[in-house]
């Protein structure tokens, strides 16, 4: 069929629910009682004609996501009322527990919250606000309340070496949650928001085995990426935060950086002192580390725009030719600059670790360059120029020692036979990660694996990718159980290039959900079919809770429609 250049045409199948203005309800009453014969009679019709439409995957109810390592269940019902139902803590108080109770009070009571009350939230007496269908207590057991018990004082940010253990245990009249530690604690409040709908008594007990990091550049959308992430176990927001195109971030002893190296006008398209600290506090409420990547020495153009002489000149037939290539490596004055930057940087960013990049570094602006040339020559270095590269990280590194932070960098510098340190994390990010991974942990490095969670590479949906990402073990390469202990855990990319605020949360969630499950579960926790009715019903409670989840497994619908 010919079609006019001004056409559109589209399909649709519509398996979900449209929302009409009032004018569109009036004419579609008016168009119904004008063609009643449009319409089966429900009890007069053809047998031929019933059927029972029902979703592609049915989403379980009450079950736990990610899948904790030890669990136990008893059908026991209990009820939760908002007039009775109060949060308390024995033994240590904080504000990010305080913070805790009001935010998952929230969650379960559908917005009914008394934020002038500091442990005990509660409403004024009103109709009973039940968690279960029924709250007649000759069916139901009543539950009136939840305790914590943490067994060390809260600490001020979650780092590596966190305990995140805890056990919950169900049952009437009040919940016990343990935790080693404030960590700990809130993941365990994560599944209360679940299993207090579940209508059960039970034991859980969760121990944290992995790094999880996601990478994005967007601020609103930023914040409720945390909020999921702290819904699905994520304990790590990796953000890479400046690169080639953009540098956003407005540092208070370098301003140009900003003014001149991110998108104009630049006030609209950076994040301020002010911006960082909110991500970093909201991170820090739900027990999220924030780790920023300022990726040297390339993917540094945006921050030659300010800095004279930071970048390579590259030179064509003996000249300049006006570009410019990666960080000049032979200038003292790079490094002058480099110990400044990062003083800030450790300053701001209060985790122990800095992501310092290292990746796709091109050469060929520096073999092009007469300066470098005579400096290789120099050093003995021939034409190896992995060598200057070395040179470059190794003096990075030794600025980010007298900082006393810690570093991770991309698998290149250690592909590229670059002298680190010891304590040095490598991050594996290439096709062919299960050699990769045994070699950097025969070598002795600590690793964290992204190689097969870019979520940024579109799939196709009816090929369910989550299940791709869900089979992935990143302890499952040939080596010594020694080396697998180094694996610190698994990343889930989205990188910007075809993501903002638009469509950020939809291309994360819940795809990334079921990578958060991969890691967090016990290593026989494999099975698509018992996982899909879980996570179906998981999206639908982050949908519940105003984040935008794609549907992840066909046709379907959820019992809450998306609300902003």
């Amino acid at each position: 069929m010919l079609l006019p250049r001004a056409s559109v045409v589209f399909c649709f199948f519509a398996t979900f629910t449209l929302v009409y203005s009032n004018s569109k309800v009036v004419r579609y009453r008016k168009w119904a009682e004008e063609h009643p014969d449009a319409f089966v009679n429900q009890e007069t019709a053809d047998e031929s004609l019933q059927f029972s439409s029902k979703p592609q995957i049915e989403a379980s109810s009450g079950s736990v996501w990610p899948m904790p390592q030890l669990m136990q269940v008893q059908e026991n019902r209990v009820f939760l009322s908002a007039d009775t139902f109060e949060f308390s803590f024995s033994m240590h108080d904080c504000d990010t527990l305080q913070s805790a109770f009001k935010r998952y009070y929230h969650i379960i009571f559908d917005g009914h919250l008394d934020t002038k009350l500091k442990f005990s939230p509660r409403v004024e007496k009103q109709e009973s606000n039940c968690v279960l269908p029924s709250c007649d207590t000759a069916e139901n057991t009543m539950l009136e309340g939840l305790v914590v018990e943490l067994d060390t004082p809260c600490e001020k940010y979650p780092s590596l070496e966190s305990n995140e253990t805890y056990t919950l245990n169900v049952k009437s009249p009040t919940a016990k949650l343990s935790a080693s530690s404030i960590w700990g604690a809130l993941r365990g409040k994560s599944v209360i928001s679940i299993v207090f709908m579940m209508h059960v008594s039970f034991e859980i007990q969760e121990t944290k085995k992995m790094l999880i990091e996601i990478v994005s550049n967007y601020f609103i959308t930023l914040l409720q990426s945390l909020d999921a992430m702290a819904y699905n176990k994520f304990n790590v927001f990796h953000w890479h935060i400046v690169d080639d195109q953009s540098f956003p971030y407005q540092s208070a002893a370098f301003p140009n950086l900003n003014v001149k190296g991110a998108f104009p006008p630049y006030y609209h398209h950076s994040y301020t002192q002010e911006d960082v600290a909110i991500v970093i506090e909201y991170a820090r409420q739900r027990g999220i580390r924030v780790v920023a990547e300022f990726d040297s020495p390339g993917h540094s153009q945006s921050w030659g725009l300010s800095q004279k002489d930071l970048l390579t000149p590259c030179y064509s037939s003996g000249k300049p030719d006006g570009s410019f290539g990666p960080i000049n490596p032979i200038l003292n004055s790079t490094y002058d600059f480099l110990k400044k930057f990062f003083g800030e940087v450790v300053t701001v960013f209060p985790d122990h670790y800095v992501h310092l990049g290292g990746d796709e570094v091109s050469f060929t602006c520096w073999k092009s360059n007469p300066d470098i040339t005579a400096f290789m020559k120099k050093m003995g270095y021939g034409d190896d120029y992995s060598k200057l590269e070395s040179y470059y990280i190794q003096r990075l590194l030794d600025i980010m020692k007298s900082l006393k932070a810690g570093y991770l960098v991309w698998q290149e510098v250690f592909d590229n036979g670059v002298k680190v340190a010891t304590d040095t994390v490598i991050h594996t990010w290439k096709g062919g990660y299960t050699d990769e991974l045994g070699k950097i942990t025969k070598a002795g490095y600590k690793t964290v694996l992204s190689s097969p969670w870019y979520l940024n590479y579109i799939s196709d949906p009816y090929d369910e990718p989550w299940k791709n990402y869900y089979k992935i073990d990143p302890q499952n390469f040939s080596g010594s159980q020694a080396q697998k202990d180094l694996v610190m855990g698994g990343e889930a990319c989205m990188w910007g290039e075809y993501v903002d605020g638009t469509n950020l949360i939809q291309r994360l969630w819940p795809n990334a959900a079921a990578i958060g499950e991969r890691l967090w579960s016990s290593a026989d926790t494999t099975d698509f079919n018992a996982a899909a009715p879980r996570l179906v019903e998981q999206r639908c409670r982050m949908v519940k809770r105003g984040l935008q989840a794609e549907p992840v497994s066909g046709p379907g619908y959820c019992k809450y429609e998306y609300s902003p």
